[in-house]
């Protein structure tokens, strides 16, 4: 009898273990579901990862007997949120970095970086976030402190949109930049004849390519740093805009180990090196990294007046921008990439840029498709060019809170004519019928509910303006949920995986403390994301 004990104990595990015909349940939820109906449920059942069946909770805890009950306590339970547009891994270098979001003026970004020289007292000072929009004097600063300060170490501190940068004396040396230097879709700025620091756009590229690349250690907690922040925010897939095909082995190999659970859509940067490895090995696909489309530039941002207007800047006589490249290189990647089946997605601020890549698009898109090709930002779109996104079926993917950030001084930029043609979101929707909703992080914040309410409100988190900022762009609460989950998904081709809680779908959702389809619009941005799931498995709970 002691011989069979052993092996009848086995043998009630065995048969314990087959009554689980699921992972996870979670019941009493109220369910949005973003399906086709937009239908309700209040009951989700998992396994291996993925939805196997979504409904009432008492029919469902009938049929299933799971490993795990969820009690949601009536909570509100979304898909995953989705980030249509950022910069995923720049956002993780940025957490290793002097961080100048919240600097107010050119003394407090000297300050911030004289405290971070004393906690890091090697190599280069790299920092980011400052914007002199913020500042009571709103003008690009001068490096003359910072050569004062650091007459032998090298420093640059990018602007908040990524788009212009200020350098030090030391990092101009380095990067063989002088008075005489010249760059196309670019500018080195100069005053009475001397460098200021200030390089806007490609002139960026001529020092940052100086800076040592990061360690391998230092890759990989960008990317763990990342995911944390995301995670906590309600983030499960995020589009990386713009990366080198050598970062498509770290992050799948860190997801292979389990360490990276965050999904990434990944879009390779405007680079011969990368064009040549993704034409030869074809769309990369994994359930956690798909990478099958190019980011390209057309133009700067309008915060440092690397916009490509088509009329002069309404605070700078006689200068309009300018584009990154000349349009016989998009128009040459364009039809290479219709012929080889890849996505195109390009970053349009200004009317003319975005006028520029519509007609180049048009001309190898032909007609109606289902391509997907993108316009990236579509900031500021001339009246009569807003038709080529619905003839043409190019998808504008947009980032509410540019608009509530930039609203301060945009008029300054455009005036107030061209001001509505600007951030028209809801004209933009129209022409297709869905919209993919980004943050354009670490440009902006990473909460996708900011972007929800930037989308609906038309305010910021101050709630200004009272009324709303050009509220005849505003989105519905449907609309703003379903660019931050299945249009966002659909933009990348994938909304038959996620982005809705339906049968078939990656399970990857997210509760929040209160349901943000019906409470009060102010009370959006104070809503706290209470657990996130990413394949069924909890990868964030608020303590």
């Amino acid at each position: 009898m002691k011989k069979l004990f052993p092996f009848i104990l086995l043998f009630v595990f065995a048969c314990k273990q087959r009554d689980y015909n699921a992972d996870l349940l979670i019941k009493n939820a109220t369910i949005y579901t973003v399906d086709n109906k937009f239908s309700m449920a209040n009951a989700v059942v998992v396994k291996n990862g993925k939805i196997i069946a979504v409904g009432d909770a008492d029919s469902l805890e009938r049929k299933y007997q799971a490993k795990n009950i969820i009690d949601a306590g009536n909570k509100a339970l979304y898909p995953g949120f989705i980030d249509a547009h950022a910069h995923f891994y720049e956002y993780g270098l940025g957490l290793q970095e002097a961080k100048l979001e919240k600097t107010s003026s050119w003394q407090e970004v000297i300050d911030s970086i004289v405290v971070y020289s004393r906690k890091y007292a090697d190599g280069w000072l790299v920092g980011r976030g400052w914007n002199q929009n913020k500042w009571k004097v709103r003008q690009f600063p001068d490096k003359a402190k910072l050569d004062s300060l650091f007459p032998v170490r090298p420093v640059v501190l990018s602007r908040i949109d990524g788009h212009a940068i200020i350098a030090n004396q030391a990092a101009l040396n380095i990067a063989g930049i002088t008075t005489k230097s010249t760059i196309i879709g670019g500018k080195i700025e100069m005053i009475n004849g001397k460098l200021t620091g200030i390089l806007v756009d490609n002139a960026q590229d001529l020092v940052f390519k100086k800076i040592p690349p990061p360690a391998d250690t230092a890759i990989q907690a960008a990317l763990l740093g990342a995911q944390s922040n995301c995670v906590a925010v309600g983030l499960t897939t995020v589009d990386d805009c713009g990366l080198s095909y050598t970062m498509i082995n770290t992050i799948n190999e860190l997801q292979h180990k389990g360490a990276l659970k965050m999904r990434l859509y990944v879009m390779l940067s405007d680079q011969q090196s990368n064009y040549d490895y993704l034409f030869k090995h074809g769309v990369f696909k994994t359930p956690g990294l798909h990478v099958g489309a190019f980011k390209l530039y057309a133009d700067g941002a309008l915060g440092s007046r690397g916009a490509c207007l088509l009329q002069p800047y309404a605070d700078q006589k006689g200068w309009s921008g300018f584009l990154l490249s000349k349009q016989e290189h998009f128009k040459e990647i364009a039809q290479k990439l219709v012929d080889k089946g890849f996505q195109m997605c390009t970053h349009a601020i200004g009317d003319s840029a975005n006028r520029a890549m519509l007609k180049i698009y048009a001309d190898v898109l032909k007609g109606k498709n289902d391509r997907r090709w993108r316009i990236e930002h579509a900031q500021i779109v001339s009246p009569q060019d807003v038709k080529y996104f619905g003839d043409y079926n190019i998808i504008p993917s947009v980032q509410p809170t540019h608009a509530t950030s930039d609203m301060y001084w945009a008029g300054d930029r455009l005036g107030k004519k061209r001001l509505k043609t600007a951030y028209i979101y809801k004209q933009l929707l129209n022409q297709n019928g869905w919209i993919p909703l980004g943050t354009d992080f670490p440009v902006e914040n990473i909460n996708p509910l900011y972007t929800f309410y930037a989308a609906v409100a038309r305010k910021d988190l101050k709630n200004y303006p009272a009324g709303g900022f050009q509220t005849e762009n505003a989105l519905s609460r449907k609309q703003a949920l379903m660019g931050i989950t299945t249009w966002a998904a659909k933009a990348n081709f994938e909304e038959n995986e996620k982005g809705s809680i339906k049968v078939g779908n990656y399970a990857d959702f997210v509760i929040l403390d209160k349901d943000i389809m019906k409470i009060d619009a102010q009370e959006i941005p104070t809503v706290k994301v209470l657990k996130t799931y990413i394949n069924g498995n909890l990868v964030y709970e608020k303590k």
